[in-house]
C-alpha cells in the first residue's frame, strides 16, 4: 500500500508505522521525495490549500484523505468534493485543550483577574473589585460536537447550567437542553455565556449577527473558538462599542493574523488569542495515534473514524 505522509512530523510518525507499507513523503512545499504514482491515501499536514490540491493532482488514485484539523471548510475545494475521496478529519483531538481555554476565560473573565494584575502592576491593594461566580450561569454552546461537549461537561462541573445546539439534537450528558439549529436564538435572552463551537458551512457563515446580539444580553459574554467568518465581525464591534454584551472572548477572525489596526485590538472588553485555544504538548501525539487508528482501519477494510459529510461540511 502507498501513502503519502508529511515530512514535518516524519520523526514522530515513522517509527509507529505498520510495516510493509510504500511510503512517500511530502514537504510544506508539496516536493515529493519520490514519485507519489499509485498513492491511494494521504496524511496531509498543515499546508496551504494549494498545496492539497497539488498534491492530489500528483497522485490521482488518492480514495483517503486524513487531516489534522477538526474544521475542513479551507479543504474542501474541487478535487476533493468532485473525486471519490473519503476524507477524514481530527475532530475530538483538540477537544481538551479548547475545553480547558474557554473555563480559563470564563473563569478569568468572572474573577475580575484582569483588574486585579492592573491593580498589582500599580501596586495598589483594591478590594472594590467584585468576583462573580459561575454557578448557576446559564452557558449556550452553539455546536455540540467533540468540542462542544467537552466544554459542557467541564462546565457543569462548575455548577453551570449548559444548554447548546446541534444539527441532530439529542441528549447529551451534561447539557440540560439540546436544541436544532434552528432553535438556538431562542435561547439567548436568558443566556448568560454563548460559546461559538460550530463548524464554518455556509449555513453557519455568518450566523451570530446584529440580530443575535441585539437579543442578548447586556451583561452577556461572547466566546468564539471555532471559526472567524461565522461571528459577523462588524454586528460584534457594534454591539460591544453600544454595551450590547458586556464582552468577548476571540481566538478566531475573519482575516488571520488579524491586522494591527483592526479595531478589535483597542476595545477594552475584548480578549484576543492568535488561534492558540488549541495548542498543548499532546496535540500532536494525539493527531498521529488518530491518524494511525484509521490507516489500520483502512488496511483492514474497517469503518473509518470522523467520516466528514462532504455534502454538509463537517
Amino acid at each position: 500500500m502507498k501513502l503519502i505522509l508529511p515530512a514535518q512530523v516524519r520523526e514522530r510518525l515513522a517509527p509507529h508505522l505498520p510495516p510493509g507499507l510504500d511510503c512517500v513523503w511530502v514537504d510544506a512545499t508539496g516536493s515529493f521525495d519520490r514519485d507519489p504514482g499509485g498513492a491511494v491515501a494521504y496524511f496531509r499536514w498543515w499546508t496551504d490549500r494549494s498545496i492539497l490540491a497539488q498534491v492530489l493532482a500528483a497522485a490521482p488514485t488518492v480514495r483517503w484523505l486524513h487531516t489534522p484539523s477538526a474544521g475542513v471548510d479551507h479543504l474542501l475545494i474541487p478535487l476533493v468534493l468532485e473525486r471519490d475521496i473519503t476524507l477524514t478529519n481530527s475532530a475530538g483531538v483538540h477537544a481538551i485543550p479548547i475545553a480547558e481555554f474557554v473555563l480559563a476565560l470564563l473563569l478569568s473573565q468572572v474573577k475580575q483577574l484582569a483588574g486585579y494584575r492592573a491593580a498589582q502592576a500599580e501596586r495598589r491593594w483594591d478590594r472594590e473589585l467584585a468576583p462573580q461566580e459561575l454557578f448557576e450561569r446559564t452557558l449556550l454552546i452553539l455546536g455540540l460536537g467533540g468540542i462542544g461537549q467537552a466544554i459542557a461537561s467541564r462546565a457543569s462541573a462548575f455548577g453551570m447550567r449548559v444548554w447548546g445546539s446541534r444539527r441532530t439534537p439529542r441528549p447529551l450528558p451534561g447539557v440540560e437542553r439540546v436544541v436544532g439549529p434552528d432553535a438556538w436564538r431562542t435561547l439567548l435572552p436568558a443566556a448568560d455565556v454563548v460559546v461559538v463551537a460550530a463548524p464554518l458551512t455556509p449555513e453557519t457563515r455568518g450566523m451570530v449577527d446584529a440580530a443575535a446580539f441585539a437579543a442578548m444580553r447586556r451583561t452577556a459574554y461572547l466566546v468564539n473558538i471555532a471559526r472567524g467568518p461565522i461571528v459577523d465581525e462588524g454586528a460584534l464591534l457594534t454591539a460591544l462599542r453600544a454595551g450590547q454584551i458586556a464582552g468577548a472572548a476571540l481566538d478566531t477572525f475573519e482575516q488571520e493574523p488579524l491586522p494591527p489596526e483592526h479595531p478589535l485590538w483597542r476595545l477594552p472588553n475584548v480578549t484576543i488569542t492568535p488561534h492558540a485555544t488549541a495548542n498543548s504538548p499532546r496535540m500532536h501525539e494525539r493527531q498521529i495515534a488518530l491518524f494511525l487508528e484509521n490507516l489500520r482501519r483502512f488496511q483492514g477494510g474497517a469503518p473509518l473514524l470522523n467520516i466528514v459529510d462532504k455534502a454538509v461540511g463537517y
